[in-house]
């Protein structure tokens, strides 16, 4: 592993750097944004159209999706020198670290012209319609119906936690198209239109506020079997795709630092003088370094591995593990020292604008997100530890055959 910049990554974070010095507007405000907000969607859209015109929107796909031909070293610089400026909210997370990849790897020649380069310039929103209220973290125990119709697909079910799909154009939809098969090979992938007759947003309200998440039900939806992603009956390998994609774009925890929290501690008195000098909340502090710079190495490997060309490991799932924990492990313990100050959300009032009340709602969502902690777990026993696979008493039984609990 080398934790240097080589010649040429070097000259390129450079040149990222002087390019986000003269092209980020003081005026585009903070990165968390409130996406309902239409002032703050009009600035994101700005942003992603900004970058995409210089090439950087989308550096690693061919120029003629609207990408730069680049290398995967390129994208991890520009983002890791991006996080260094406020910039406006990413509602395009999604579409093009997941759904879009899919299409562009599986999809037809004709989705790929329609829907790869609106993307890009953040024209268009995608969302991600997997999760189901009955599965949890199990994609393959998708229940929502797409019946052959002739040259349609009627599709009737449910999704839940939805993130983005009150403003989302399109959704990747993975459906069940065959009860007969075992779970994992009778699913096929859809690309849907949100706003099409038969679809049913409803946000879910969050105890921060906002309502990032959401339901999603179809009622009769007709699509053309053009709008099949993938083979019939492929739908999981189709999947794996964008799961895949999902863990690497979604990584570490984020949120609030450990030096955040030493500054708070050193603002803070308690009955033995500033909070920073208790010996306990110093080992706290301390153990959040150490696994910060895990967090930070782990992520170096991943650019080591790009930069030679390999595809990196299971790197990915370990910084989402911890990170997660990690952001909220930090913020509980911040907002224990602030006492009862700590309930203020008010960024106007509370301390350091409530980074650690913001962290503190947002985690246990971000360790659901993208798999939750115990699949991830899973993904590390067995695929890095060689651990024996989980039990699994569904295998090789026809989905119509699996028990339901009831």
């Amino acid at each position: 592993m080398d934790f240097n910049d080589t010649a040429e990554e070097a000259a390129y974070r450079a040149q990222v750097r002087g390019w986000l010095k003269a092209n980020v507007p003081p005026s585009l405000g903070a990165r968390e944004n409130g996406l309902e907000d239409p002032a703050s969607m009009d600035a994101c859209k700005a942003w992603q159209a900004k970058k995409a015109d210089a090439g950087y929107a989308c550096i690693t796909w061919p120029k003629e999706w609207g990408g730069a031909g680049g290398a995967s070293w390129q994208s991890v610089i520009f983002g890791q020198e991006e996080a260094g400026f406020e910039v406006p909210g990413n509602p395009f997370a999604i579409g093009l670290g997941m759904c879009v990849p899919t299409v562009m790897a599986v999809g037809a020649e004709a989705d790929k012209l329609r829907f790869v380069r609106p993307a890009a310039r953040g024209d268009e929103i995608w969302c991600q319609l997997f999760s189901e209220p009955a599965g949890g973290s199990d994609v393959a125990a998708a229940r929502t119906r797409a019946v052959k119709d002739g040259d349609d697909w009627v599709i009737n079910g449910q999704k839940v936690w939805t993130s983005g799909a009150h403003y989302s154009d399109f959704g990747l939809l993975l459906a069940r198209t065959d009860v007969d098969v075992p779970k994992h090979k009778g699913m096929t992938m859809f690309w849907i239109d949100m706003h099409a007759a038969g679809v049913e947003v409803r946000p879910i309200h969050q105890m921060s506020g906002a309502s990032n998440f959401n339901e999603v039900y179809f009622t009769d939806l007709r699509i053309k079997d053009s709008q099949r992603v993938g083979a019939v009956g492929d739908g999981w390998k189709t999947s794996l795709v964008t799961l895949m994609n999902e863990r690497l774009s979604i990584g570490g925890g984020g949120g609030p630092s450990h030096k955040l929290v030493l500054k708070l501690a050193q603002d803070i008195a308690v009955l033995a003088g500033p909070a920073a000098k208790d010996a306990g909340l110093r080992e706290k502090i301390a153990d959040w370094f150490v696994q910060a710079e895990g967090l930070k190495y782990t992520r170096y490997r991943t650019l080591t591995a790009l930069s030679r060309g390999q595809t990196p490991g299971p790197e990915s799932s370990i910084g989402k593990v911890v990170g997660a924990n990690l952001m909220q492990d930090m913020a509980n313990t911040a907002m224990e020292l602030e006492d009862q100050f700590g309930i203020i959300s008010d960024p106007a009032t509370a301390a350091l604008s409530g980074a650690f009340q913001s962290a503190l709602m947002g985690a246990p969502g971000l360790r659901i997100a993208g798999g939750t902690d115990e699949i991830l777990r899973n993904i590390i026993a067995e695929r890095v530890l060689g651990l024996p696979q989980d039990v699994r008493l569904d295998k090789n039984v026809a989905f119509k055959d699996v028990p339901t609990g009831r």
